[in-house]
C-alpha cells in the first residue's frame, strides 16, 4: 500500500511543473498571508494571525479527496490524527485550522459545503478554512495534501514536513515528528528535527493563477 501512496504522490507532483516555482518557506520565517481573511466551516471569516494562541499556529494544508488525507486501500490516512492534533493544540495554545487550497476540485468534492459535510463526518476539531485562488498555499510554498507549517509564539516558522512517519496506520509509527515538535515548542525546547519530508497529492492549484 504505500508503495501503491508513493507512486501517487510522485505522479500527483508533476502538475507542479506547470505552475510558476513555489517558494521554499525557511525554519525562523514568518507567518504568511498573516491577515488575509478566509471563510471558516463555521461560516465565520478568519485570519491566520486570529486563530493563533499564545504558543503558536498549526496549519495543516489538506482536503477532503487525497487518499494520503482520507486513505484507500487499507491505508487509515492521515486525517483521523487530526482530531487529537486539534484537542492538544486546544489545551496548550496553539491554533489549528485545516487549509482547503484546491482551487480546480472546488466542484469535485473539495467545495465549501463539502468541507462543511466532510468536517462533521469525519468528527473534526478547530478550524477548516478555504483558500480562494491558493493565495495561501502559493504563499506558504504549500506543495502537498498534508503539508504542515507550525508557527511558534512569535509567529516564526518552527516545523514543517510531515504528521508522522506512517499514513498507513497511526498504531505503527515511529516516529511522532509534529507531536515532538509542538511538544517541544511549549517547553521552550528546541525541536529536535524541524524539518521532514511532507507527502501526499499535490494541491490542485489553477493553471497560471497565482
Amino acid at each position: 500500500m504505500r508503495k501503491h501512496l508513493v507512486l501517487l504522490a510522485a505522479a500527483a507532483t508533476i502538475g507542479l511543473a506547470a505552475h510558476d516555482p513555489l517558494p521554499e518557506m525557511k525554519i525562523g520565517d514568518a507567518l504568511p498571508k498573516a491577515d488575509l481573511r478566509m471563510k471558516d466551516v463555521s461560516g465565520k471569516d478568519l485570519s491566520l494571525q486570529e486563530i493563533a494562541g499564545k504558543n503558536g499556529l498549526l496549519v495543516i494544508f489538506s482536503c477532503n479527496t487525497c487518499p494520503f488525507v482520507v486513505g484507500s486501500d487499507g491505508s487509515e490516512g492521515w486525517e483521523g490524527r487530526y482530531p487529537a492534533l486539534a484537542t492538544y493544540c486546544g489545551s496548550n495554545n496553539i491554533g489549528f485550522v485545516l487549509v482547503n487550497s484546491n482551487e480546480a476540485k472546488r466542484e469535485a468534492g473539495d467545495g465549501m459545503a463539502d468541507m462543511q459535510a466532510h468536517y462533521k463526518e469525519k468528527g473534526y476539531k478547530g478550524r477548516y478554512v478555504i483558500d480562494n485562488g491558493h493565495a495561501v498555499a502559493d504563499a506558504f510554498g504549500a506543495r502537498t495534501t498534508p503539508h504542515v507549517f507550525l508557527f511558534d509564539g512569535a509567529g516564526k516558522l518552527a516545523y514543517k514536513g510531515a504528521i508522522d512517519d506512517n499514513v498507513d496506520s497511526a498504531k505503527e509509527v515511529k516516529e511522532h515528528y509534529l507531536q515532538q515538535a509542538m511538544e517541544a515548542q511549549v517547553a521552550g525546547k528546541a525541536i529536535p528535527t524541524p524539518v521532514t519530508r511532507n507527502l501526499g497529492c499535490s494541491i490542485k492549484r489553477m493553471p497560471h493563477v497565482h
